[in-house]
């Protein structure tokens, strides 16, 4: 499966079917699309879609013009890579900054192979995802996230919603698939938005250091700013902090432990090997 996402990557601008797909991993397309979904956690669609995303993001990093970087990515269309970049990117900073005034925000929680993890969200998307020992320190740091907004413990109508995004979550963090794939409502200043997104490019497995994400950003001068974005990320796994290391190899520091870290890096990894 490495060597087909590899594929989708270099051909993401084209329009590749199950079939053809299917054919380059010389499989039935029925099998093909349930080994790469069970592998990678989304299907082959969604992950050109990823990879068309990105290329549009860097794109514009590059200087290029709205229409310059939809034509790179395949898009018809304005408003079709509008439409997919709106489930990716939500919340803005003026509303972070008033703590979540008007917004009304679900959570829940689950046991996953890395410890208690909670989930919450937006309509437009999670928007907490964090790591810790239990329940109560998890819901008193949501608190302090978003201290005027409307919490709520999941209504049964959202259930299944949340149910499919524990699923993914602990499916990955058992080291299962490469791929963790969830709507993100982000929220931060113009610049941590910028580092977060750059994180999401990071291909699972690898690692940078501080200094050549903000190189990758076109701002070699922002290292200890680029640090400070991961620290403040609120978005754990999602949102890829793990992936940056010191320049000299060490792990620095992470938000929700360094053994953590470890073992992100390590689950990723493993990942990896085992879909090559």
């Amino acid at each position: 499966m490495h060597d087909i996402c590899r594929y989708i990557e270099t051909h993401h601008q084209q329009r590749l079917t199950l079939a053809v797909l299917a054919e380059q991993a010389g499989m039935s397309p029925a099998h093909f699309q349930k080994l790469f979904k069970k592998t990678i956690g989304v299907s082959p669609r969604q992950y050109q879609e990823r990879c068309r995303i990105q290329q549009f993001k860097q794109s514009l990093k590059a200087g290029d013009s709205v229409t310059a970087a939809i034509q790179n990515t395949g898009y018809e269309s304005t408003s079709r890579i509008y439409e997919k970049l709106d489930s990716h990117i939500g919340m803005t900073p003026n509303r972070y900054k008033k703590g979540g005034a008007g917004e009304t925000i679900s959570y829940a929680s689950t046991l996953t192979a890395i410890g208690t993890a909670m989930i919450a969200a937006t309509d437009r998307g999670i928007c907490f995802l964090q790591l810790d020992e239990c329940d109560a320190l998890l819901l008193q740091r949501l608190k302090q996230e978003f201290p005027n907004a409307e919490l709520q413990s999941i209504h049964a109508s959202t259930q299944p919603l949340f149910d499919q995004w524990m699923q993914q979550l602990k499916v990955f963090l058992e080291g299962k698939v490469e791929v963790l794939d969830l709507p993100l409502d982000i929220i931060g200043t113009a610049f941590q938005h910028m580092v977060w997104q750059y994180l999401t490019t990071i291909p699972a497995g690898d690692l940078q250091s501080y200094t050549e994400v903000a190189r990758g950003l076109g701002r070699p001068n922002s290292v200890r700013a680029v640090a400070s974005a991961c620290a403040n990320n609120k978005i754990a796994i999602a949102i890829p902090c793990h992936r940056v290391i010191r320049g000299d190899g060490s792990l620095a520091g992470y938000k929700w432990g360094l053994s953590r870290k470890r073992r992100l890096i390590d689950l990723e990894s493993s990942a990896i090997k085992k879909g090559e």
